[in-house]
């Protein structure tokens, strides 16, 4: 009984690392005022949606937002924070904005494809802190992204520093997750046929 255990455990990790390889690593924020590290009441919301691929070194940002009570001056993403979910961070990306974010705007979409290999992608005070070269900040990127010490903002005329913001978070693929499933359904079957046999 311990080995199949052992063994649906191993075929559960393997095809979760194997999804996990397959596709970018996907990430989410909800942006809104009381987000902010000074929180506000702005009616301001958006969502923003975040892919990770360090195999290609790259990064797609895909943002929707309205109902802003200025209008946008900048939007970019901050790290890292010294506490999860929490804090404010420098910018790291690109500065003052993403390139071709809507300016001037109350609402907007947004997408955008960046190579994280070249140093227009970045705020260059963040390359020179985190060892020099786009690939080393963008392990320090990536890393700070992965344990929620990142998030994206959008600022604008009423609020300079910042008038909604989200802390980006790892949103599971749905192969990932029926895999996940798959193999917690085989192990409580395991263990209730043991129980039956006791």
């Amino acid at each position: 009984m311990k080995t199949v255990l052992k063994a649906l455990a191993a075929v559960l990790v393997l095809g979760c690392a194997q999804a996990a390889q397959a596709a970018p690593i996907q990430f989410k924020a909800i942006l809104s005022g009381p987000n902010e590290a000074t929180p506000n009441a702005s009616p301001g919301f958006g969502q923003a949606i975040v892919f990770l691929d360090p195999a290609l070194n790259t990064m797609q940002v895909d943002v929707i937002f309205g109902g802003l009570l200025g209008t946008t001056t900048a939007s970019h993403i901050h790290c890292c924070t010294a506490v999860p979910l929490t804090g404010a961070a420098g910018v790291a990306t690109v500065t003052p904005t993403f390139t071709g974010f809507p300016g001037g705007v109350t609402s907007g979409t947004y997408s955008n494809l960046f190579d994280m290999s070249l140093a227009s992608s970045y705020n260059p005070s963040f390359i020179t802190a985190h060892g020099g070269t786009p690939l080393s900040a963008e392990a320090f990127l990536f890393a700070g992204i992965e344990a929620n010490e990142a998030y994206l903002n959008i600022h604008s005329t009423s609020f300079p520093g910042g008038e909604i913001r989200g802390f980006l978070v790892f949103v599971p693929e749905p192969v990932t997750l029926s895999l996940f499933g798959a193999g917690l359904a085989g192990i409580a079957v395991l263990r209730r046929r043991r129980k039956d046999k006791a």
